[in-house]
C-alpha cells in the first residue's frame, strides 16, 4: 500500500491550513527574491539566504541549502527561478530526518515491540506537553489499543491535574501520586499496573525544567533506570515536546534537551497559529532527530503524524 494512501484528503486540507501561515510567509518572501530574475544569480541566493534565515529553518541549515544550490549552479552552468521551488523541495526533504513511521498507517506500535509500547515525554512547561499525551492517547485508543497514562511531573500540580483531566476526556486509566513525589516511583507504579492490565501503550509525562540540566539529567535517568525494572527495554521512545510557534528558542529547547537526555524523536505543536515552521526543517537537520508528530490545531485530529514528503508538498505546493 502507498504510503499516500495513509493520508486521506481530510488530513491533507488539515495539513495544508495547518501550515499556511509558514507557507504564506516563505512563498510571498521567495517569490520577491527572485522578481524579475531569470536565473538564479548571487542576488538571488542572497535574498534566498535572507528569507529561509527569517522563516526560522536556522543559518546553518540556510547555509546548507544554498551551498548545495550553488554546487547545482556550478554543475549545470545555468538554473532557471522556476526550477528553484523544485530544488528547494528536494533539498528540504532530504535534511528531514526519516522517522521510520511513515510506511505506517497512522499510530501503528512498531511490530517487533513487545507491548506495553514505553513512551517518556519530556518538553519543558507551556509547549503542550500534557495536551500532546492527551491526543496521543486519544489516536491510540481509536485505534483499538489499551492505554496508560503515568503521572510522573510531581512538580507541577497543574501539570498533574491537566493529565487527570484528560484521562478522563480521553477514557484511560491514569496512575498518579500526590504533588512532590518521587517521578520514578510513579513511573514504577505505572508500569508495573500496566503490565498488570495487559496493556499496550504506556505514555509517561515527566518534569519541564531546564533551569539545572544535571538534576534533569539524572531525573530522567532515573525514571529510565526504574522502568526497565518492569520493562527491560524502556522506555522505547523518548519523545522531545517543542512549541514551533517559539521559532529559534524551540532549537534551543531541543539542543538543551538532548544534552541531558537521548531524544529518539520530536513532536513540534502550535504549527498553526505561526509563520515559523520552518523550524521544523532546522531542528532535525541540525540535531539528526526525526519529527515524529505535528500539532495544526486545536482538535484531536489535529496531531498528525508527520510525514515529510508531505510537509514539503504542503509548503511548496504539489509535485
Amino acid at each position: 500500500m502507498s504510503v499516500f494512501s495513509f493520508f486521506s484528503k481530510d488530513k491533507k486540507e488539515n495539513l495544508d491550513k495547518g501550515l499556511s501561515k509558514t507557507k504564506e510567509n516563505v512563498f510571498d518572501k521567495i517569490a520577491r527574491a527572485v522578481a524579475g530574475k531569470s536565473k538564479v544569480d548571487d542576488a538571488v541566493l542572497d535574498n534566498l539566504e535572507e528569507v529561509l534565515v527569517t522563516s526560522d529553518v536556522g543559518v546553518e541549515t540556510t547555509l546548507k541549502v544554498i551551498e548545495r544550490i550553488e554546487e547545482r549552479i556550478a554543475r549545470d552552468k545555468y538554473l532557471d527561478t522556476n526550477e528553484l521551488t523544485n530544488i528547494l523541495r528536494e533539498e528540504i526533504a532530504s535534511m528531514l530526518q526519516n522517522n521510520n513511521v511513515e510506511e505506517l498507517e497512522d499510530f501503528e506500535i512498531p511490530a517487533n515491540v513487545t507491548k506495553p509500547y514505553v513512551m517518556m515525554v519530556v518538553g519543558v512547561n507551556g509547549v503542550g506537553k500534557t495536551t500532546t499525551i492527551g491526543k496521543l492517547a486519544y489516536h491510540f485508543k481509536k485505534k483499538g489499543k489499551k492505554v496508560y497514562l503515568g503521572a510522573a511531573d510531581t512538580f507541577r500540580a497543574a501539570a498533574v491535574e491537566q493529565l487527570d483531566i484528560w484521562s478522563e476526556r480521553v477514557g484511560v486509566p491514569i496512575v498518579k501520586q500526590k504533588m512532590g513525589s518521587d517521578p520514578a516511583s510513579v513511573a514504577y507504579d505505572t508500569l508495573s499496573s500496566a503490565v498488570s492490565h495487559d496493556a499496550d501503550v504506556v505514555i509517561i509525562d515527566t518534569a519541564g525544567r531546564l533551569h539545572n540540566k544535571v538534576n534533569l539529567m539524572n531525573e530522567l535517568t532515573k525514571i529510565k533506570n526504574v522502568m526497565k525494572k518492569i520493562v527491560p527495554d524502556a522506555p522505547h521512545e523518548v519523545l522531545l515536546i517543542l512549541d514551533g510557534s517559539t521559532g529559534q528558542n524551540a532549537y534551543n529547547q531541543a539542543k538543551e534537551f538532548s544534552k541531558a537526555t537521548e531524544i529518539t524523536a520530536l513532536a513540534i505543536t502550535k504549527l498553526d497559529g505561526t509563520a515559523k515552521g520552518g523550524v521544523v526543517i532546522g531542528i532535525s537537520d541540525q540535531l539528526q532527530i526525526p519529527v515524529k508528530y505535528i500539532g495544526i490545531g486545536e482538535g484531536m485530529e489535529d496531531l498528525q503524524i508527520f510525514r515529510k514528503r508531505e510537509f514539503v508538498n504542503s509548503l511548496f505546493g504539489n509535485e
